[in-house]
């Protein structure tokens, strides 16, 4: 019936056997057990089955979802509707005498787990567990941090020496440029200057040039001049040859020399009056020659000024257009798409890099939120001073329920659960050194006084008792008769079971019996 039951609600036997070992040994099959309870108001029954496997929980007859895999549907039932664990379940529930491990013979570890779950406060080592792996993750998450934040660095220091080198490479082809600029603004100004020293020339030298149209209206009226007198020359000449010979070429008449002599006369005055004539106009006509020659001689100084000034204006036009190509070139350079993708690339690795100390302050400080909660969920933080409130209450009802079956020693439990027992004039003793019986009754009173700490704190309250051959082992008569004096002050609806062989002694102490007898190798 115990192997049933604690296989219904924990997946394993009470006694020590093998889980497979409840399998019906004919047919092999078909192990089930179904177990039904209230708690809280609310109906629930399960169903466990080996061959078929089966795990099934009902609450008020609806199946509670069975996504979780089995082991958290295990812990469903455990932590969230029975509230106790397989240990705690043996020790407030079951009090045995084969398999069953006394309270007083479980090491240190587990009588804390067995004292947490009657508290329930077991919670907290539940959230401490959970903490550790909080702790342990965040720990990792701070040495991935940590590590990531330096490969960052190594990054960020990469990407500066790779910035540093192109913004060397950047400034020199600047510096370059810039010199070029400077190079020709220098050479701009120098020919401004020589412009303005060539125009100031210009200036001068075109004061100084005559008046060309002048030049050219004297020059027509000289040759024109010069014309005429020579036509009167000729023509002078012609009459002066008429009167070479005394006779008149025309007529064949004798001329008569006074006439001829003064006609002569006349002719010759003409003739050297027509010649000073054009002296005149020929000194005035080389005077205008060398005039138009130095005029030539200023307008080709002229025209050499001129070239001169349109070069020096073509190369200042030349200077300022390079300039211009330059001044575009140097902007082109200081928005180089290269550097300033580089330089957004570490402003991207400087944002990562504080994002990422900003997430380790934010871990470090979780860190230490997480150390101190460990402190304070540790088996001496808040647990310790919970079950140091409740040590007095349990040693109390410890040596009640002792004195109940008339054991009169002084039992005490320290915050170590390690047991003080005094007897005899005040001689320490421990549990190992008592009788059976003696024992027996130590695990009696700590059952009774586990249920009924359990009930104060409403954390395992129930109505159920099994006493697994207690009253065959080492109680005594007397101890049979304290022991049932417990029983019976049990309050109303309690359900107490007792296994005996010892029917014939108990038969008429109980309102009911249930027989287990073998028939044809069965229990029936």
């Amino acid at each position: 019936m115990l192997d049933a039951l604690t296989f219904a609600l924990f997946g394993k036997p009470f006694r020590d056997v093998n889980k497979n070992q409840l399998i019906n040994s004919i047919n092999k099959k078909n192990c089930e057990v179904t177990v039904e309870f209230e708690l809280n108001a609310r109906s629930y029954k399960i169903i466990r089955g080996i061959k078929p496997n089966i795990f099934e929980i009902y609450c008020d007859g609806q199946l509670i979802n069975q996504d979780a895999a089995l082991k958290d549907y295990q812990k469903v039932l455990e932590q969230q509707i029975l509230r106790l664990n397989y240990k705690t379940f043996t020790q407030v529930i079951i009090l045995g005498s084969s398999s069953f491990v006394p309270f007083m013979q479980l090491p240190t570890g587990q009588r804390r787990e067995v004292i947490e779950d009657i508290l329930d406060i077991r919670i907290f080592s539940v959230m401490n567990q959970l903490l550790k792996e909080k702790m342990a993750k965040t720990k990792e998450s701070i040495s991935a941090i940590e590590t990531e934040i330096r490969i960052i660095a190594e990054q960020a220091k990469s990407q500066q020496r790779i910035l540093e080198t192109m913004q060397g490479a950047k400034d020199k082809s600047v510096k370059a440029i810039q010199d070029k600029i400077q190079a020709n603004k220098t050479e701009i100004q120098n020919r401004i200057a020589l412009l303005e020293t060539l125009h100031a020339k210009n200036d001068e030298l075109s004061k100084q040039l005559p008046d060309s149209n002048k030049l050219k209206k004297d020059l027509e009226l000289i040759q024109k001049n010069w014309s005429k007198y020579e036509a009167l020359t000729e023509q002078l000449d012609s009459q002066l040859a008429f009167f070479d010979s005394d006779t008149c070429p025309a007529c064949q008449q004798n001329i008569e020399h006074t006439h001829k002599d003064t006609i002569l006369g006349d002719l010759l005055a003409k003739k050297e009056e027509c010649a000073a004539s054009m002296t005149t106009i020929k000194t005035a006509q080389d005077k205008l020659t060398q005039t138009m020659r130095d005029t030539n001689v200023l307008t080709g100084q002229i025209t050499d000024l001129n070239i001169e000034t349109s070069t020096e204006t073509r190369a200042i036009y030349m200077l300022n257009t390079t300039n211009a190509e330059l001044e575009k070139e140097l902007a082109e350079e200081n928005e180089s798409g290269d550097i300033v993708g580089e330089k957004e690339k570490l402003k991207q690795i400087a944002s990562d890099a504080l994002n990422k100390n900003l997430n380790k302050i934010d871990l470090a400080r979780n860190q230490k939120i997480e150390e101190a909660s460990s402190a304070l969920l540790k088996d001496t933080g808040i647990k310790t001073a919970i079950i140091r409130e409740y040590l007095p209450i349990m040693n109390k009802l410890i040596n009640k329920y002792l004195t109940a079956m008339d054991f009169f020693v002084h039992f005490e439990l320290d915050e170590g659960f390690n047991e003080v027992i005094k007897s005899r004039h005040r001689d320490e003793f421990t549990y190992a050194s008592f009788s059976e019986g003696e024992k027996q009754k130590i695990d009696l009173a700590l059952l009774f006084a586990w249920r009924q700490i359990a009930k104060m704190k409403n954390s395992v309250n129930t109505n159920l008792l099994i006493m697994d051959e207690i009253f065959d082992s080492s109680l005594d008569t007397a101890g049979t008769e304290m022991l049932m004096n417990l029983l019976y002050e049990l309050p109303q609806g309690h359900n107490v079971f007792v296994i005996s062989h010892k029917g014939d002694v108990l038969v008429d102490k109980f309102e009911n019996v249930v027989k287990f007898e073998k028939k044809n190798e069965f229990s029936v």
